[in-house]
């Protein structure tokens, strides 16, 4: 019989998509705390889902367009919460991920608040300062 950790490594290889992954441990927990279905359909969606574009003058005086992601994977605990990440290879799947995520650590933690993340597909190691901010700013404008 394999162990949980073998599992877990077989799931890891068997799956490339973020989301699919997360949902196939949160369905192995699930059975181990022998949720309810109701719960279940309840806890595996994301509350809210947002994908903005975010226009930013760059130093260069030209305008480009960046992606954006915000889920909301669940508030019932709270206000949610959970950072922004900036990377090339971000994209929405990962993003409702990492939301469900920090939903699962605020509540095994006792923690009063929901899970949320956010995602900017950008290659900030090749953004200036200034840049970086506009684009910070272009966001917070939008209330995402």
């Amino acid at each position: 019989m394999a162990t949980a950790v073998e599992k877990d490594k077989k799931m890891s290889k068997d799956t490339t998509n973020p989301y699919e992954s997360m949902i196939q441990r949160f369905d192995v927990a699930a059975h181990i705390v022998g949720l309810d279905s109701d719960t279940y359909n309840i806890l595996k969606t994301p509350h809210r889902q947002y994908l903005v574009s975010l226009p930013v003058e760059m130093d260069n005086g030209t305008v480009k367009v960046f992606e954006g992601y915000r889920i909301v994977h669940n508030a019932s605990r709270g206000p949610s919460k959970g950072g922004i990440r900036y990377s090339l290879e971000v994209n929405l799947d990962e993003v409702k991920a990492l939301a469900a995520w920090m939903t699962w650590k605020c509540a095994i933690a006792d923690i009063p608040y929901g899970g949320a993340k956010g995602g900017i597909h950008c290659d900030p190691s090749s953004m200036s300062v200034g840049e970086l901010e506009r684009l910070n700013t272009c966001l917070h404008a939008r209330n995402v």
